[in-house]
């Protein structure tokens, strides 16, 4: 089964361009639960230019509440570097997964994977403590095929391949020998026996194709194209678009 995670962050942009209150984090979040999302995800950055810390705590409570009512488990997960306030802030609210990504405090995006070689002792030490407050800790990496043993290595229970290479190919239509990095990647995390995500650049275009060639996917995690896709169809719609699309490829 592949699980969608929708990321609020382009909602909370929008929101954040003007000091009135809407859009409403927690109602857009309810809309999109009620659509058949999986799960939510959120990158509260140290500049807060997007999602902040001061939304966390409604969006945990939003996501408990919605489970408790409808007997559902859909999931909480929380992206971001892992600084004292990041850690101080996944730790304090409910959520079942801390993505570890290696931005910059200034960084416009996510762009590159961790390097794992290189922050071993820092990066056990983190998910160490993670794993203390039952948290499941995803890192993100490039599709490179040794690096999920390396992710074994420093106690991570899932990978979040980094996409963003895969969808820029896609746009030059050059993408089977990156897609076969990506496949090559997952396939070094199945026999390790750690779980596989992805995000970055997924649209309703690139989807189908990197989910059938990924079949041990366990959740896409989709924000900036789908909002688009939300400005234009609704949030219920564009849901519904993006769960065909996991349903009618391998990689459910």
């Amino acid at each position: 089964m592949t699980n969608l995670s929708v990321n609020l962050n382009k909602v909370a942009l929008l929101r954040n361009q003007r000091d009135i209150g809407y859009p409403d984090l927690v109602e857009h979040a309810q809309i999109i639960l009620q659509a058949g999302a999986h799960g939510l995800t959120v990158h509260p950055r140290p500049d807060e230019r997007h999602v902040r810390k001061t939304d966390i705590p409604a969006i945990s409570e939003c996501i408990g509440k919605w489970n408790d009512k409808n007997g559902t488990h859909v999931e909480f997960n929380i992206e971001g570097y892992p600084t004292e306030d990041f850690l101080d802030l996944v730790t304090n609210f409910d959520c079942d997964q801390v993505t570890l990504v290696p931005d910059a405090p200034d960084q416009r995006t996510s762009d590159h994977g961790w390097d794992i070689a290189g922050q071993k002792t820092f990066l056990i030490d983190i998910i160490t403590r993670l794993h203390a407050f039952d948290r499941r800790v995803s890192l993100f990496i490039d599709p490179e095929p040794h690096l999920p043993e390396l992710a074994a290595d420093v106690g991570a229970d899932r990978v979040e391949l980094y996409t963003g290479p895969y969808a820029f190919a896609w746009e030059d239509d050059d993408f089977a020998t990156i897609l076969h990095d990506y496949a090559e990647t997952a396939q070094a995390c199945k026999k390790l026996g750690i779980d596989v995500n992805a995000g970055h650049d997924l649209n309703l275009d690139n989807l189908a194709a990197f989910l059938g060639h990924i079949p041990n996917c366990m959740e896409v995690s989709i924000g900036h194209a789908i909002t688009d896709d939300a400005l234009k169809l609704g949030w219920g719609e564009a849901v519904k678009a993006y769960l065909k699309i996991i349903s009618d490829t391998r990689g459910v």
